[in-house]
C-alpha cells in the first residue's frame, strides 16, 4: 500500500469520525430540545389541569349553595311558615293576655328567622357574580363593611364598566373578602383600601390596611387563608405579591393578564 493510500484512508476515517462526533452533538442537541419542548408541554398541561380543576371547584361550590338554597327556601321555610300559621291560631284562641303576648312573641320571632331564611336563600341561588361587573360585587363588599362602622374603607375602580371572566371575578372577590376578614380579626387596622386598576392588558386588584402587619416568614404556620388566596391567583396565571411587617400594615397586589 502506497503512501498516497494511507493518507486518503487517513483523511476518509478522519471524516467519518467528524461526521460521527458531529452526529453525536446534534442528537444530543435535540434530545436537549425534545426534552425542554417536553417539559414545556407537562407545564402547559399541569396549568391546563389546574385550571379545569378550580373551574369544576367553583362550579361545584355555586351548584352546593344553589342547592342548600332551594332546600332552605322548599323545606325549612315551609315548616316555619306552618309553626307562624299555628302559632296565629293559638293566639287567636287563648283567652289569658300573658299566654297570648308570649305566643305573639314567638310568632315575631319566627316571621323575623322566616325573613333571614329567605334572604339567605335568595342570596345562595342567585347566581350574583356570573351576572354582575366585578365594580358592583367588589362596591358591594365596600357598602357592607362601610355599614358596620368598625373602621374607614375606600374603594376605587378606573373603569366601572370592566367586563371580566366568571373565574376571575369569583377568585378577585373571595381575595378581597379574605383580606378583609383577616384585617377585621388581627389586624388592628383604622383603614382599608381597595383598589381596582386597569393598566393596558393588565388587571390589578390593591388591598392596604394600616394595622399592625404580621411577618410574612411566619405565614406557613398560621396563614392557610394566605396560602389559598396564592393558590388560587397562581392557578389562572395570576402574580401574587405580599408585603407586611410588624407595626406598619399590609399590602397585598393581585396581577392578572387580560
Amino acid at each position: 500500500m502506497g503512501k498516497s493510500e494511507i493518507i486518503i484512508i487517513i483523511i476518509i476515517f478522519n471524516l467519518f469520525f467528524i461526521l460521527f462526533i458531529a452526529g453525536i452533538v446534534i442528537f444530543i442537541r435535540e434530545y436537549k430540545l425534545k426534552k425542554k419542548e417536553h417539559s414545556v408541554m407537562l407545564l402547559h398541561q399541569k396549568s391546563a389541569h389546574q385550571k379545569e380543576l378550580l373551574t369544576t371547584q367553583v362550579e361545584i361550590q355555586e351548584q352546593t349553595m344553589q342547592h342548600i338554597g332551594r332546600e332552605i327556601h322548599d323545606n325549612i321555610g315551609q315548616k316555619l311558615t306552618l309553626a307562624s300559621l299555628y302559632m296565629q291560631q293559638l293566639a287567636f284562641e287563648s283567652k289569658s293576655p300573658k299566654i297570648k303576648d308570649n305566643i305573639e312573641n314567638i310568632n315575631n320571632i319566627i316571621n323575623q328567622s322566616l325573613e333571614e331564611l329567605r334572604e339567605l336563600s335568595k342570596s345562595l341561588t342567585d347566581n350574583i357574580i356570573e351576572t354582575s361587573s366585578i365594580y358592583k360585587l367588589l362596591n358591594t363588599e365596600y357598602l357592607k363593611i362601610n355599614e358596620l362602622k368598625i373602621f374607614k374603607i375606600d374603594f376605587n375602580c378606573t373603569n366601572k364598566k370592566l367586563a371580566l371572566p366568571y373565574q376571575l371575578k369569583t377568585i378577585l372577590v373571595r381575595i378581597t373578602q379574605e383580606f378583609i376578614q383577616n384585617s377585621i380579626k388581627h389586624s388592628r387596622c383604622k383603614l382599608i383600601t381597595i383598589e381596582l386598576e386597569e393598566l393596558e392588558n393588565k388587571i390589578m386588584l390593591t388591598l392596604v390596611d394600616d394595622g399592625i402587619g404580621f411577618d410574612i416568614s411566619k405565614i406557613h404556620a398560621n396563614g392557610i387563608g394566605i396560602s389559598n388566596m396564592k393558590k388560587r391567583t397562581e392557578m389562572l396565571g395570576g402574580n401574587f405579591d405580599l408585603k407586611s411587617n410588624p407595626k406598619t400594615g399590609t399590602q397585598l397586589s393581585i396581577t392578572f393578564s387580560l
